[in-house]
């Protein structure tokens, strides 16, 4: 159907432009709502692929249910995008805050949520999905009252300007609204952009076509939520303080947004010292000993160590323990994140408890994903490989306990090389520690399960392992190497004895079927 032409106060080519110069602009805002929700479920919730594959499929799902229910409103085109776009920019740009806000203060100090707190995350993906699945219907009835023009044409030009803006929105998050302004301020920001981009498109091209109390009433709502936005604006370093207090307690000394992650530091002691990485507790000073004993002592038993490799740890803590041991003339941390290290070398707390370990000229660092550097060209080999790295079940880790990542390794391992691994675990989650094992195994490792019980919380690791209720908790550990004889050698420590016998009450019957882990094929989903 070809729409009856609108007198507008510009040419029809003018209108035209300014109506495909709307849609890239919503278009834009758009995605950056949906990447917003993917990111925020990924940090808040975990398992990125997971809750990406939620929020996208719930999200396009309900723009088709937001199309259908547009055709309720061509009559009143004008006056129906406008207020769709102004409870866009509302409801994405509050998204952020509201998810934030629940997460804070619906969970128990920052621990997983409670089931029904996640379907918030499905609310607003569907709210803003059918706001977004609303737009393109009508605004396809705007621009034909711009200049007639067949159907076809008029949604080549729509889509055309709705996909080159979802480019600019998809490349703004990352590169722009992120590193420069947070997931917070970036939402509102984008929320602001919406509602003025599509007040002024249909206050100022479509005004003759809404009655004066019609002009009126969009006035008000726009600067309603303009107001509600910057307010939010001006709040927002309040409101994140407060959360951040709701999540980590009240003892934050640190808490900083790097390139890679979000960095907090709380306690001031020993026993309350805690570091989190990207709201995962990675260090807590009452029991990291015990887990860093573990994870590198009967490896260093197990024969040379002279030069030692440690993947991830750049707290300092394991590289700590490998320097206990006589006869390491070098280690070498590969951390990703500068800032940690940065941290783990000046705080007074954190460089307390790790020894000043980086002030030993023995220690040597790289800044680098492990994975990248492990690919490159290596002038060295290693008697002994520490991964003291996240848990398998994080979905960005799990490429770090795949089967090629292990192959990797065993590259810079000398014949006689022992490889410690963190594996989550193995009590709540034994399908995650003993797929490690099988992946080790299919790497062409002899391995030795172990695990360590008796641990003080639910958070001691370096993993966000939700309270099993009541469950034993405990670390898992995997102790590799290419040659029998060599894990024979490293038995004699009682560290592994004891945990070896540990480890396998929880052996599965059917442990030697366990497909191992690849990077095409991840099974760290328990």
């Amino acid at each position: 159907m070809i729409e009856p032409r609108q007198r507008l106060p510009v040419t029809p080519r003018t209108g035209r432009f300014l109506v495909l110069a709307g849609v890239f602009i919503c278009a834009a805002c758009g995605l950056v709502y949906e990447l917003e929700l993917v990111a925020l479920a990924s940090y808040l919730i975990g398992d990125s692929v997971t809750q990406a594959s939620v929020v996208l499929s719930v999200m396009v799902f309900a723009m088709g249910v937001g199309s259908l229910l547009a055709k309720r409103l061509r009559c009143r085109a004008a006056a129906g995008f406008g207020l769709v776009e102004a409870a866009l920019a509302l409801v994405g740009g509050c998204s952020a805050m509201v998810l934030y806000a629940a997460f804070a203060w619906a969970g128990d100090r920052g621990e997983m949520w409670a089931s029904g707190s996640r379907y918030l995350f499905v609310v607003f993906s569907l709210a803003i999905g059918v706001l977004i699945g609303a737009e393109v219907p009508l605004l396809m009835v705007l621009i034909q009252r711009v200049r007639r023009q067949d159907a076809g044409g008029a949604v080549a030009d729509l889509f055309a300007a709705d996909y080159v803006g979802a480019l600019v929105g998809g490349l703004a998050f990352p590169f722009l609204l992120l590193p420069w302004f947070g997931q917070l301020t970036g939402a509102l920001l984008t929320g602001a952009v919406n509602v003025l981009a599509g007040g002024a498109l249909v206050l100022g091209l479509f005004g003759r076509d809404l009655s004066p109390r019609g002009r009126w009433l969009l006035l008000v709502v726009n600067a309603v939520v303009l107001a509600v936005l910057a307010s939010a604006a001006v709040l927002v370093d309040d409101f994140e303080r407060a959360a951040r207090r709701a999540v980590y307690g009240s003892g934050i000394r640190v808490a900083v947004r790097t390139d890679v992650q979000e960095v907090v530091l709380t306690g001031r002691d020993r026993e309350s010292l805690r570091l989190f990485l990207d709201g995962r507790l990675r260090v807590s000073g009452r029991d990291e000993r015990r887990y860093h004993e573990a994870l590198v002592r009967p490896a260093l038993r197990g024969g040379r160590h002279q030069r030692v490799l440690v993947l991830g740890g750049g707290d300092g803590l394991a590289a700590r323990e490998v320097l206990r041991h006589a006869g390491v003339r070098r280690v070498d941390v590969v951390e990703l994140d500068p800032a940690v290290v940065d941290l783990a070398r000046h705080d007074p707390g954190l460089s307390e408890l790790n020894g000043h370990v980086y002030r030993d000229p023995r220690v040597h660092v790289v800044h680098a994903d492990a994975f990248r550097w492990l690919r490159g060209p290596h002038p060295r080999v290693y008697d002994v490989v520490v991964a003291d790295l996240p848990d398998p079940g994080i979905t960005a880790s799990t490429q770090l306990y795949s089967q090629e990542f292990y192959g990797l390794v065993s590259r810079v391992l000398t014949d006689d090389g022992r490889f410690a691994v963190h594996a989550g675990p193995a009590a709540t989650r034994p399908r995650s520690y003993w797929t490690v094992d099988a992946t080790l195994r299919a790497a062409g490792y002899r391995t030795e399960p172990y695990r360590l019980t008796g641990r003080r919380g639910a958070y001691g690791g370096p993993d966000r392992t939700p309270d099993p209720g009541g469950a034993p908790r405990d670390w898992g550990f995997v102790l590799a190497a290419r040659a029998e004889p060599v894990l024979g050698a490293a038995r004699s420590c009682a560290v592994l004895r004891a945990g070896s016998h540990a480890a396998e009450r929880l052996r599965p019957s059917g442990w030697r079927t366990i497909e191992p882990s690849t990077l095409v094929h991840p099974r760290y989903a328990d």
